[in-house]
């Protein structure tokens, strides 16, 4: 086998319709167009989503919720998981480069520390922002709290 005597599989291709090129070939005189009406003319388009006219879905349903453009979306780390961590790696402080490093942010990520778990090891956290029972757990333990 080489490239000069490959063949596609039997059936497996189709010739396309040639439209427009004759009465005699079934597809000439409107082309599939049928007759008068802005589809049978060119440069035709219709908008996204319209429906011939009936009310479309996205007008047929109604408006829903707001969506806060000034939201601040946080990543949430529980206490439990930088236990977990201190353990696993015997780490003394936690920042925002060692959780990118263990995979719980990425770079553009705004970092929150919760109040689950417990916390017994003695950490210097540094985060974006803490609720106030983890900062309580995180000082309880030893440790220190680090806004950035």
């Amino acid at each position: 086998m080489n490239l000069s005597n490959l063949k596609p599989a039997e059936g497996s291709t189709k010739n396309r319709k040639r439209i427009g090129r004759g009465t005699g070939s079934g597809r000439g005189g409107t082309s599939t167009r049928g007759h008068k009406g802005a589809g049978s003319r060119s440069g035709t388009s219709t908008k996204i989503g319209f429906e011939g006219g009936q009310m479309p879905l996205q007008r047929r349903l109604p408006k829903v919720g707001f969506k806060n453009p000034n939201r601040v979306e946080y990543v949430g780390v529980n206490l439990d998981v930088l236990q977990q961590l201190t353990e696993k790696f015997n780490l003394s402080t936690v920042d925002f480069a060692t959780l990118k490093e263990h995979g719980l942010a990425s770079k553009n990520d705004l970092v929150k520390i919760l109040g689950r778990g417990e916390l017994k090891a003695k950490l210097e956290v540094s985060a974006h922002a803490f609720t106030a029972t983890a900062q309580k757990a995180i000082e309880a333990a030893g440790g220190s709290v680090t806004k950035l």
